[in-house]
């Protein structure tokens, strides 16, 4: 039996294992957060973690390591993915990325102004108009999995080059709008880590090891400048070399590979399981409904993805920018629309700093939020693209 159930696992796309497993810790976080073992939950994410290392002093509750630390890794596998794509995949012509750029500009673009027209009046409230900008790319690409080949091949490759330019744009929008107050001596020392890296790779240095070392430098003085630490991790990964040697080695391609697994299996999942621990004990569900911050990532999500993304894919081709992906109709391409509601990982990462000093009240609506539009996104575009295409009859 145990060995039927491995052969059964295996038998999945590493994107559907991923996609389950990361439903698996959601749903896992739901449960003990809404169980009698709600205060077992909430003593793991609170247990304090310190390195000290002479004056130097790192104490964290564990939810912020993870936060901090696991999602630096997360953003490192982000910036390796963006410059391999921009080198040498998807993304390296300014032809092949205009259909992907203008879809992920409008699907960021659309949510946060129908968040912002419903949060307007608080500023509080208003700090979390990106929520609803970010796309979860592993269960974007674990659905289209599960979707076998119903789905092109092309509009496969179109929103993962969608996606990693909605992960770029979220890259900076958390760069330029969510940091605290700076440290000027931390920043000086971020800089100079930084000038190190360029200078490992003016250098030619292509062990990774080096830009790891450093990496770790520049986390921690990221860390206490008040910048978000995060953007440490893709820093790093725009220093790592990308050419190839002789043998079609790459540095930056070899730790890509490498961490891939970790990310997947490990670090997305353990941060579901740390932020999607929603108590729904005592909810008020009228007051939960007409929350706006719940309305305008639920709608954001939902509604404004998929009628930002689709709306503009739509007049880059008609003004003739660009061509649909081969193989896909405009149903299919509106279904891949939907699917990029998932918000997920990268909306509950926004969230987190957007309101982390708002109270509990806030914390709880903006992730149910989160939740109930992915979840949406996820089973409409499901089964929009799930119906297959009417075979073409070849003229006679």
């Amino acid at each position: 039996m145990v060995m039927a159930r491995a052969a059964f696992w295996r038998a999945w796309s590493p994107d559907v294992r991923a996609g389950v497993l990361l439903i698996l810790a959601t749903a896992l976080a739901l449960m003990l957060a809404n169980s009698p073992a709600v205060g077992f939950y909430e003593w793991l994410l609170s247990v304090p973690v310190q390195v000290r290392v002479g004056a130097l002093d790192l104490d964290k509750p564990l939810l912020l390591w993870i936060n901090d630390g696991l999602m630096a890794l997360f953003f490192l596998a982000v910036g390796l993915e963006i410059k391999r794509e921009t080198t040498h995949g998807h993304l390296r012509s300014l032809r092949q990325m205009t259909l992907p750029g203008v879809a992920a500009l409008g699907g960021m673009v659309v949510p946060a102004l129908i968040y912002a027209s419903l949060n307007h009046h608080d500023p509080v409230l208003l700090r979390g108009w990106a929520i609803p900008s970010a796309t979860d790319i592993a269960f974007a690409l674990g659905v289209l999995a599960l979707l076998g080949p119903r789905v092109p091949p092309a509009l496969k490759v179109f929103v993962m080059a969608l996606a990693v330019m909605d992960d770029l744009g979220a890259v900076i929008i958390i760069a330029l709008f969510y940091t605290s107050e700076l440290s000027l001596l931390s920043l000086t020392v971020a800089a100079v880590m930084t000038a190190l890296l360029v200078l490992l790779n003016r250098c030619g240095v292509r062990r990774v090891a080096p830009y790891i070392v450093v990496g770790v430098f520049l986390w921690v003085s990221v860390l206490k400048s008040g910048v978000h630490a995060t953007l440490a991790g893709v820093v790093v990964a725009l220093a790592v070399p990308v050419r190839r040697d002789g043998a079609g080695h790459s540095p930056a391609e070899g730790l890509e590979h490498a961490l891939h697994p970790w990310i997947a299996f490990a670090i997305v999942p353990i941060f579901a399981f740390a932020n999607a621990g929603v108590s729904l004990g005592g909810l008020d569900v009228g007051a939960a409904l007409s929350s706006t911050v719940l309305q305008g990532i639920v709608l954001g999500l939902f509604a404004g993805k998929q009628l930002g993304i689709f709306l503009f894919s739509w007049l880059c081709i008609r003004l003739g920018w660009a061509a649909l992906p081969e193989g896909t109709g405009w149903r299919q391409l509106y279904g891949a629309a939907v699917l990029c509601g998932i918000g997920f990982t990268m909306s509950l990462f926004i969230s987190s700093l957007a309101f982390q000093h708002s109270g509990q009240s806030v914390a709880l609506v903006d992730r149910l939020g989160v939740l109930l539009a992915s979840l949406l996104s996820a089973v409409v575009g499901y089964l929009v693209l799930a119906v297959r295409e009417p075979a073409t009859k070849s003229p006679a």
